[in-house]
């Protein structure tokens, strides 16, 4: 998100982009709203190379906005922007989106981390996605990084989760069982007209094969680069998981109401969130759920040298961003401390180089 000088949204994306050096805007992008700039990666062979890369793209981003005047911060959510303030990005695809879904699309802004995983082959990326569908609450619960909006503590621990659910063929998808049911699926919004091309479905979880790679979309974006990195490990893990062995409980993976249900009270109550179990008839936490999938993505972690991150993922459920926010606005300084920090947090100094200054 783009910030003036005292914290307030900057609609100024069009002129950042502009403002950029080319090996910064090869990976930088518009969003929807004029706020909003995406920061999108290489693909790399390891998180801890991807999170490397990020941290180079933030601190460049950070120097280029700073020479405009402005200033960058990333959460799930601008805490004080309303709706009624917003305004669309000036690009082709955002103007089509305002005309389509007339006032949704100037919704409050919201902010996602998105994680792209390789799969050899169409049906084993059907299996994880068919999968992954039932991890989705817990992605959610421990990525809640979005308790404020319009200005106020909306009770959630990501309000982006239903702020954004305003927007069509969004939320998790059906299970599909094969690539060609997959490919009919979107196929007939095609063929009627309802969108102009695949990635106008917002689904949690969704397949790029124009890049061979399942799309985890459900997360709320992340203050620290530190856990982007945990939660790319662990679905990178996730979905080596399922991919190879099929490993979601068919009680839970094939009962949408239990898996809609579970979104729901992971968006509200982030990990303290206890979770809908129909195998067990019974709610259990989101914690126990997370620590059994950390004990089962284990072996993957050592498979693709991700071991490191993914046991950052303690320190995350531990000091969720939810809860950290919550606590920096309770301060004097209150929402304007809370996007001080979120600022200072976007792209910190290297720890030696800190100690050294």
């Amino acid at each position: 998100m783009l910030l003036e000088a005292d914290g307030s949204p900057a609609w100024r994306a069009e002129d950042v982009l502009r403002a950029l050096p080319p090996e910064l805007s090869r990976h930088t992008r518009g969003e929807t709203h004029g706020l909003a700039l995406e920061i999108a990666t290489d693909p790399h062979a390891t998180v801890a190379a991807a999170a490397a890369e990020l941290r180079r793209l933030r601190a460049g981003l950070a120097e280029a906005v700073r020479a405009l005047g402005l200033a960058a911060a990333v959460a799930g959510t601008h805490p004080l922007v309303r709706a009624e303030e917003v305004e669309v990005s000036p690009g082709a695809r955002y103007q089509y989106l305002h005309a389509t879904l007339r006032e949704l699309a100037r919704r409050e802004p919201t902010f996602a981390l998105h994680v792209h995983v390789a799969v050899p082959d169409a049906e084993r990326a059907v299996r994880a996605l068919d999968g992954m569908r039932a991890h989705v609450p817990v992605l959610l619960a421990l990525a809640a990084n979005s308790p404020f909006t319009r200005g106020a503590d909306s009770g959630l621990a990501s309000a982006r989760t239903p702020v954004f659910q305003a927007f069509p063929r969004t939320g998790i998808p059906r299970a599909f069982g094969s690539y060609a049911a997959y490919v009919e699926a979107v196929d007939v919004l095609l063929r009627c007209g309802a969108i102009p091309e695949p990635t106008f479905i917002w689904w949690d979880v969704r397949l790029q094969p124009q890049l061979g790679t399942l799309e985890v979309r459900v997360m709320d974006a992340q203050t620290r680069i530190r856990d982007t990195a945990a939660l790319a490990a662990l679905v990178q893990c996730l979905v080596r998981l399922e991919a190879l062995d099929g490993y979601a409980e068919p009680a839970l993976r094939d009962c949408p109401e239990a898996l809609d249900e579970n979104r729901f009270l992971a968006a509200r109550d982030g990990i303290a969130a206890m979770l809908v179990d129909p195998a067990r008839d019974r709610c259990v936490p989101a914690s126990g759920r997370l620590a059994t999938l950390v004990d089962a993505c284990r072996p993957h972690a050592r498979a693709l040298h991700c071991e490191r991150e993914l046991a950052m993922l303690a320190h995350l459920a531990g000091d969720p961003g939810a809860a950290r926010q919550r606590a920096i606005a309770s301060e004097p300084a209150g929402l304007p401390g809370l996007l001080d920090v979120l600022e200072g947090d976007f792209s910190p100094p290297r720890p030696r180089l800190a100690a050294a200054a």
